[in-house]
């Protein structure tokens, strides 16, 4: 487990859950496309091979979502986020031998962002080369890698959305999200107990959006 439950002794959740503001209808409707993200996750065919498509996939979601975070990063500090929070969750690093750490946020993602890099860029672990294969670990690993990530995602969400509203940035945030949540689902890499501190945000932006609507950010 890298996470752990934080709640008053009667079983309520702590009082800063009720400021989700990233819940509010007006922003919840903003993405920067309206088509169906099921459609970008799907394995295209049955040519292309499992391991190749996650491994794209992943790789692809690490840089997107490091770039999000580097947009609210001033933000995240020492002093503001004093443990790596998201609802009524405190996720502490475990490091290779298995001891356990309360980290600040900036510090545990940036624990995050070294692990996963040092991963994607191994050609052991995520092979480019034709021809080479793919460890046997390989599925736990994303698998663990995606865990991280949607740490990342809730923390920017519970602790950083008024900044990222500030940037007129949430239309993206909300878009990568979704596209994120749908990939995790459609090949079971993330455990819903893991998710779940996040469903209600994830049935409102994953829910089919109504025909004919656009919701593009406007460009500046």
């Amino acid at each position: 487990m890298f996470w752990k439950s934080k709640t008053k002794p009667n079983g309520k959740k702590v009082p800063a859950e009720e400021k989700k503001h990233y819940m509010e209808p007006e922003y919840t409707k903003v993405r920067v496309m309206d088509f169906d993200l099921k459609d970008l996750v799907v394995l295209p065919t049955k040519e292309i091979d499992l391991n190749e498509w996650l491994a794209s996939n992943t790789t692809t979601f690490f840089n997107l979502i490091n770039l999000q975070y580097s947009t609210i990063s001033e933000f995240c500090t020492g002093d503001t986020c004093q443990a790596m929070t998201a609802c009524n969750t405190i996720y502490y690093w475990y490091d290779e031998r298995g001891k356990k750490t309360k980290c600040t946020a900036p510090q545990y993602v940036d624990l995050v962002m070294t692990f996963v890099q040092k991963l994607v860029t191994d050609e052991d672990i995520f092979p480019t080369k034709y021809g080479k294969d793919f460890p046997n670990s390989f599925e736990s690993l994303v698998k663990k890698v995606c865990r991280y990530l949607f740490h990342v995602l809730a923390h920017i969400y519970w602790a950083h959305f008024k900044e990222t509203v500030a940037l007129e940035l949430q239309g993206h945030l909300n878009t990568l999200y979704t596209h994120f949540i749908v990939f995790v689902r459609e090949f079971n890499l993330v455990e819903p107990k893991e998710t779940c501190i996040m469903d209600d945000l994830s049935e409102v932006l994953c829910a089919p959006l109504p025909p004919h609507t656009h919701n593009h950010v406007t460009e500046r």
